[in-house]
């Protein structure tokens, strides 16, 4: 079922389809991202889409995932656990060189895992998936073996990701501000410049070796150059697409996909489902408004998530009652869960003991039923924005005074870190179902190094923990199923989140694109097989 709603999810164009003969080597390809500009282009250092977006270009995984989410070799040759599951045991491949002339092997693993886990780094998203990790031994030149402090099935799938990424250890030796500017490592393209608030421009690795599993090539990029420019406003990414100003676009905007599904035009459409958790709206449980689940449940009601998405997407997604992405393992779905009925929302909040008052904003004990809502407008488009403004307005309805808190990528973090939030929209991308336990497990509560806390909705229950403890321990894919079957249906007993639809890749592109593909790491635009037709 999975595999079916991703390729569904998916363009004709998917798989980089060649419409022009043999590919051209040369040229310069620009893509403009609605992505934020990263603050840092060390995917080591926090823990974000837009730095994975800037960083597969460069920096290599240990491995990756098949679109049916399986593992696949990238950097290593393959991966081991012990039956115990107190060790993994890494084989790598041979012959790779870091762009710096650095070898890869066994040691470059040590220092990067190690570089991960160091607080000084401010890692997220790596030091939370290497939490497992109590050290590496080098066992030979190509054979690290990984020691535990207790099993973690999901390793070779936290190693799919480029917040995990191999970096030169000679250039990790630099300072931060230094590997910042310029990431070393083994990947199709080499940082040539970074131009702040405008673009990234990378030239091609020459001696390129190591495509991962799922390239339609071996050997160095097509591409000579590539340029990232960063266009925060969708409608002027369309618009230099259309002008051929820029090759590829992202984050486009549901009603321009669309358009360029239905048309023989010159743009095309490319779309993939991120893996990871679904866009949910999570409710903060420490707070005064949701600590009582029949708020929660209240707040679920009263908004027909279904018919606004329908509407705002223009069919390029679909509703979502699943806790993970369509494209990860073991999601379920939960029928009937969150139904949009607003007799029941008033019933709920009547019992509740909140008071309808005359301005049409209900109280108890002398409070108003607020929510306050942070938004990234780096994060989303404006079909989010406007799905969020729906569910601002049909909450209101029954009582709800809901705000709308638009900013900037950092000032959400810190709004978030700060828990200065009533419910939160928070993407969280990693390639396993394991990803319910960084974001609903009680360690997820306190921040990481880099200050932002993975567990949003503030719930410490101890049946929970053990379920998602025992769903990463084991490697029996029947048991792992079922463990994570029931700790999603005691999520959503609990009223604790939303699901909206699939965290997607909206990408457009212009038809003299060839050969552009999204690597299922994270569905993340590769260009390592991408070439221009003139």
């Amino acid at each position: 079922m999975a595999t079916g709603l991703v390729l569904a999810a998916c363009s004709s164009d998917e798989g980089g389809e060649e419409r022009g003969g043999e590919p051209v080597s040369g040229g310069t390809l620009t893509f403009a991202t609605g992505d934020a500009e990263p603050t840092c282009l060390d995917p080591h250092v926090g823990g974000n889409m837009p730095q994975q977006i800037a960083g597969i270009n460069v920096t290599e995984s240990l491995f990756t995932m098949t679109e049916e989410g399986e593992v696949e070799p990238w950097l290593a040759e393959s991966g081991e656990m012990s039956e115990d599951g107190m060790t993994w045991t890494i084989k790598l491949r041979e012959g790779v060189e870091f762009t710096d002339g650095t070898p890869f092997n066994a040691e470059a693993v040590k220092v990067n895992v190690e570089h991960l886990q160091d607080p000084a780094t401010e890692s997220s998203t790596g030091y939370l998936a290497l939490e497992h990790v109590e050290s590496v031994e080098v066992a030979d030149e190509h054979t690290a073996i990984l020691h535990m402090s207790e099993p973690d099935a999901a390793l070779q799938e936290s190693f799919a990701q480029t917040w995990l990424a191999m970096e030169s250890p000679a250039a990790l030796e630099r300072s931060m501000e230094e590997n910042c500017e310029s990431p070393v490592g083994t990947g199709p393209f080499v940082v040539e410049q970074w131009n702040r608030q405008h673009s990234i421009v990378y030239s091609r690795n020459e001696n390129y070796t190591s495509a991962p599993a799922t390239a339609t090539h071996d050997g160095p990029a097509y591409l000579e150059k590539l340029e990232i420019r960063f266009m925060p406003d969708a409608s002027s990414r369309y618009a230099a697409l259309q002008a051929g100003e820029v090759d590829v676009i992202d984050s486009a905007q549901p009603d321009t996909i669309s358009q360029a599904e239905k048309s023989d035009g010159p743009v095309q459409a490319l779309l993939g489902v991120r893996s990871g958790a679904s866009t949910r709206l999570e409710l903060n449980t420490g707070g005064n408004t949701f600590s009582d689940p029949l708020v929660r449940q209240a707040f679920m009601h009263a908004s027909d998530i279904e018919t606004g998405v329908e509407n705002l997407f223009f069919g390029t997604v679909d509703r979502t009652t699943s806790l993970l992405a369509s494209s990860t393992p073991y999601g379920i779905t939960h029928d009937g869960e969150f139904d949009y009925d607003v007799d029941l929302a008033n019933e709920l909040l009547d019992e509740a003991g909140w008071e309808m008052g005359t301005d049409g904003v209900r109280t108890k004990d002398g409070e108003r039923l607020t929510v306050r809502i942070p938004v990234s407008t780096n994060q989303s488009i404006p079909a989010e924005q406007s799905l969020l403004e729906q569910i601002q307005a049909q909450a209101a309805e029954v009582g709800f005074e809901v705000t709308i808190e638009p900013m900037d990528l950092a000032s959400w973090y810190a709004a978030a870190g700060a828990w200065e939030f009533d419910a939160i929209t928070a993407p969280y991308g990693k390639s396993s179902p394991d990803v319910l336990r960084i974001i609903f497990h009680s360690d997820g509560i306190e921040p990481a190094p880099s200050g932002y806390h993975a567990n949003n909705i503030n719930v410490s229950d101890p049946e929970l923990d053990d379920l998602l403890t025992r769903a990463n321990q084991t490697s029996d894919k029947k048991e792992r199923e079922e463990l994570y079957a029931q700790a999603q249906q005691m999520i959503v007993d609990g009223a604790y989140v939303m699901p909206l639809y699939d965290w997607q890749t909206r990408v457009l592109y212009n038809e003299n694109v060839e050969g552009l593909r999204l690597e299922t790491n994270l569905s993340t635009p590769w260009f390592g097989d991408a070439w221009i037709n003139n």
